[in-house]
């Protein structure tokens, strides 16, 4: 599954949709349930109908299988090579979910690698 950004830029994906990559290799985050977490433990934010969320509501990523409500879905980009995988973190304690807050039709101003970077 394929994570593209808002200006249809790939910027990351997930082969076991679980741990997530950027195509350099990077290993940056994982799916833990319909939440995004970095993998130091923190919540990145929530994927759901194909979308990953920040915090606040806005669309940082969609996939192909985007549905529902978001902000209007630019035309993909082709696909970077994938990079080679680096060793995976050991995963850290997960903090509290942040509570759900309300969908947004906007797109984040994290909507590339800076995402996972929180």
């Amino acid at each position: 599954m394929t994570f593209y950004d808002s200006t249809g830029r790939a910027v990351a994906y997930t082969e076991d949709n679980e741990n997530i990559y950027l195509y350099s290799g990077d290993p940056v985050g994982y799916l833990y349930g319909n939440l995004v977490y970095s993998y130091k433990g923190t919540q990145l934010g929530r994927f759901e109908n194909g979308w990953i969320r920040d915090k606040r509501g806005d669309c940082a990523f969609f996939t192909e299988a985007a549905r529902g409500d978001g902000p209007t879905k630019p035309v993909k980009q082709v696909k970077p090579v994938k990079g080679l995988k680096k060793l995976m973190p050991i995963k850290g304690i997960r903090h509290v979910p942040f509570l759900k807050t309300v969908d947004s039709l906007s797109w984040s101003s994290l909507s590339d690698e800076r995402f996972f970077l929180q």
